[in-house]
């Protein structure tokens, strides 16, 4: 069988149009940073038409195989079957298919190898669908930081490549516990990057049914990783059915020969909805109601809002609370790092604090949950950070500090309740490993960041008074399930997240951040009151829905009812189960692939 090929001169061509649409976007991005204009969708085409290009450039590897063509043509399918599959699409459902292109091309390839006169590579294929599915889905990233977005889509694509080859290489010696190591690696892979400094569990399967909350009520037991574990499941089994019928896609053929398989598939996909939309019709939500009013003030970020003077936008923030606010409500929310609170010690004394307090003050029983700015310096002989910065002072003498992405509740009595953002952005807010990547110093320095990054907390806070106890969630915080579950075991009632999506510009980005809210109050069971510099500013009740939505890119208030309560459920109680028995798995599993290779190797 010959291999099939384009011409070379339609090949040429294709890359020609791909590199053309590359300089083209590329160009028209850079005029409109040059005129301090946002650049929309732009980013998407350019990374498409990039990574088109590196496939054309490498066509022959691709392809040199009879079967290349038809391997990449299933890799990219996969690749666009899980980007359809995540919000803000109503596609779903997709994700239960996604994984079995690339599955097929797997197999076929497993099959290849055991012939010693073939050897096709698998890894192309794969990072192919990676790729594709990185960028489809959070090409946005490239709106806040277009370097670091490219350097994580194609990075992160080669990271989720490792626990599929690992999977190949376990069917290899453990056919029998192949499907099973699928599923154990992919979970183990999300579990990392739930917990280390390169974190970026955006793509987490789990994390994709924020589309539809009445699908997954169950993940007050589950988290996140009962979705995963659905998908991967759900998936397997359509392979298994169409190995046992040799892709023969036929109703008759399937329901006669695969009846087991097809019942079994329709029960895995049927009952979790089920059971959920049970569990979502009698759900009702408990605790006492307590009146909040959550800020919109709609500040660019890009090029408006560290421009307008402060005293404005303090201005803004009061003429929209006083609108909202009456004499029952006990709580206003401002968004992510609404104003520069200054060192940490003296918080209570920083003019914006202090103008705040004198608008409460006119409020009984009114308190405020906002978003800052803020640093920390050092004292002579306390002992520093990972994030610890090194100045000048004008006498010549060190200071040592570290920055804050923070957020405080006012009135104050003693001190002002204060928290720090735990979980950090990476390459915004944090070089990961920073000092063994010493070297990228330079280019940091470039982009505006820093090498040391801002300093975090090291356990959650529930900010406390006479109204109750409630979580300070700040922005990229609220994708992380056990670590916002932490809040609760702290004591927290409600959730108030605090966020500024406009990084992102009018993108998916803002959308789909919103959505993993919506999981964050099914796990927990708690009410979410959110604020947004620019994004959606909203509630959402203990079913994951999404109440009073503003539109994106206004100033707006809104008033509303939060229930507060105090039961645990069971994921808070236990936190990744799943996830945590995946590792173990994943563990057995890697020892015994190590073990049983090294005994076929010494038999052979």
């Amino acid at each position: 069988m010959k291999s099939i090929q384009l011409s070379n001169k339609n090949k040429t061509f294709l890359l020609v149009i791909s590199l053309l649409v590359a300089i083209a976007t590329g160009w028209r991005m850079f005029s409109l940073y040059e005129q301090k204009e946002l650049w929309g969708h732009l980013p998407l085409f350019f990374f498409i038409s990039i990574w088109a290009s590196v496939v054309f450039i490498f066509w022959k590897k691709y392809t040199r195989h009879p079967k290349g063509l038809r391997w990449l043509a299933l890799s990219t399918l996969s690749g666009i079957l899980l980007s359809l599959g995540f919000p803000p699409l109503p596609l779903t459902f997709l994700l239960f298919i996604a994984w079995v292109p690339i599955l097929v091309v797997e197999n076929e390839i497993s099959k290849e190898k055991e012939s010693p006169n073939a050897s096709p590579s698998l890894f192309p294929y794969v990072y192919n669908t990676f790729v594709l599915w990185n960028v489809l889905v959070t090409w946005w990233v490239g709106n806040t930081a277009f370097l670091a977005g490219l350097f994580a889509f194609f990075l992160n694509a080669l990271f989720m490549v490792v626990p599929f080859l690992l999977f190949h290489k376990t069917k290899k010696v453990l056919p029998n516990l192949a499907y099973t190591a699928f599923a154990a690696y992919w979970i183990s892979f999300e579990m990392l990057h739930l917990h280390w400094e390169l974190s970026w569990s955006w793509l987490n399967l789990g994390n994709a049914f924020g589309q539809f909350p009445s699908w997954v009520q169950w993940y007050e037991y589950t988290g996140t990783f009962g979705g995963t574990l659905w998908i991967l499941v759900a998936n397997i089994l359509i392979l298994n059915i169409l190995i046992n019928s040799k892709f023969v896609i036929s109703l008759k053929k399937l329901w006669k020969e695969n009846i087991g398989g097809v019942i079994k598939l329709a029960v895995v996909i049927l009952v979790p909805i089920l059971v959920s939309l049970v569990m979502y019709a009698q759900h009702e939500d408990i605790g006492r109601e307590v009146e909040v009013v959550v800020v919109q003030p709609n500040f660019e970020p890009h090029y408006e809002k560290f421009k307008i003077p402060k005293d404005e936008q303090i201005d803004r923030f009061l003429r929209l609370s006083e609108k909202a606010i009456t004499p029952e409500t006990k709580y206003l929310v401002f968004p992510e790092t609404s104003f520069n609170a200054g060192e940490k010690s003296s918080v209570g004394v920083n003019k914006y604090v202090r103008r705040l307090n004198g608008f409460l003050a006119q409020h009984p029983d009114l308190k405020l949950v906002t978003g800052v700015n803020a640093y920390k310096v050092f004292k002579a002989g306390e002992p520093h950070t990972n994030s610890t910065k090194e100045d000048v002072r004008s006498d010549g003498s060190p200071v040592f500090w570290e920055a804050y992405n923070a957020a405080i509740q006012l009135p104050h009595q003693d001190s002002v309740q204060f928290y720090v953002k735990g979980k950090l952005v990476p390459g915004a807010e944090i070089t990961p490993y920073h000092k063994a990547l010493f070297f990228l110093e330079p280019i940091v320095d470039q982009l505006g960041g820093s090498l040391e990054g801002h300093g975090t907390s090291q356990k959650r806070q529930a900010f406390s008074s006479n109204s109750g106890k409630i979580a300070p969630v700040i922005c990229y915080e609220s994708v992380f399930g056990d670590y916002h579950a932490g809040y609760i075991r702290e004591g927290a009632e409600a959730i108030f997240i605090v966020t500024n999506d406009g990084w992102w510009d009018k993108t998916p980005g803002h959308k789909q951040h919103l959505k993993f809210a919506s999981l964050r109050a099914i796990e927990t069971r708690r009410s979410v009151a959110r604020s947004a510099n620019v994004g959606t500013t909203c509630f959402i009740n203990q079913r994951g829905e999404v109440l009073q939505p503003t539109k994106y890119g206004i100033e707006e208030a809104v008033n509303g009812k939060v229930r507060f309560n105090n039961e645990i459920t069971f994921y808070v109680k236990w936190g990744d189960l799943i996830g945590r028995l995946g590792v173990f798995l994943a563990a057995i599993l890697i020892l015994n692939t190590i073990a049983k290779s090294r005994k076929m190797r010494i038999e052979n």
